[in-house]
């Protein structure tokens, strides 16, 4: 997996570094602005960006809108943003093209090595991966909505697991039940929701998101 690294934080940054080439990717370019981080990924054309959403020369989305940019360039180039904080607007900027092979992750994610890793890797497979915080952030978001008021604490759980990119295996580890069930729950929800349903984990992903952007 060839990877393109953006964050301005040196230790951050080699950090990041470390983790892919420690778990067998290639760090292709690893940069500490906007502008840099544009011509990386439309120069090199990687399997996955990893990028702050902060970068210089702003400071303030930066790094967000270089990869909304890149992915004009190149539909469907699979990034990865990490934020120190959830910002529900950067998350809604992110999925705005609905092409998938997006993910928004809290940059506290990256302490546990192995889930971080497996998280770029689903998003480089093309698969959308949202971090649970700004999952139940949107959730919250449409709280009132009558449609969403419908679902059930379960259907609830597996929405969140499944914007989470978790497959209906994982889903059914996770929650302790099994995959018949869950595959009940999912098409409980999409019902509910008036969702075409699909047998595509990644369509399926991304059309519960677009719901839940509004």
């Amino acid at each position: 997996m060839r990877v393109v690294v953006a964050e301005d934080l040196t230790l951050l940054r080699e950090g990041l570094i470390r983790i892919f080439r420690a778990n067998g990717c290639e760090v292709v370019e690893a940069v500490d602005d906007g502008p840099a981080l544009l011509r990386a990924l439309t120069t090199h054309r990687p399997d996955v960006a990893v990028v702050d959403v902060r970068l210089p020369p702003t400071f303030t989305d930066e790094g967000l809108r270089a990869a909304i940019e890149a992915r004009r360039a190149i539909p469907g180039l699979p990034v990865v943003v990490l934020s120190q904080y959830v910002e529900q607007l950067y998350a809604r900027e992110l999925m705005s093209d609905r092409a998938g092979a997006v993910g928004y992750l809290l940059k506290d994610r990256v302490m546990d090595v192995g889930q971080f890793v497996t998280n770029v890797r689903q998003v480089a497979a093309g698969s959308t991966v949202m971090d649970p915080e700004v999952v139940s952030a949107l959730l919250n978001r449409r709280a009132a909505d009558p449609k969403l008021r419908e679902l059930s604490p379960r259907e609830h759980e597996v929405l969140a697991l499944m914007a989470q990119g978790r497959s209906n295996a994982a889903i059914a580890a996770r929650m302790f039940v099994t995959e018949r069930t869950v595959s009940k729950h999912s098409n409980n929800i999409f019902t509910k929701l008036g969702l075409r349903q699909s047998e595509d984990d990644n369509r399926r992903i991304l059309a519960v998101l677009a719901y839940l952007q509004g």
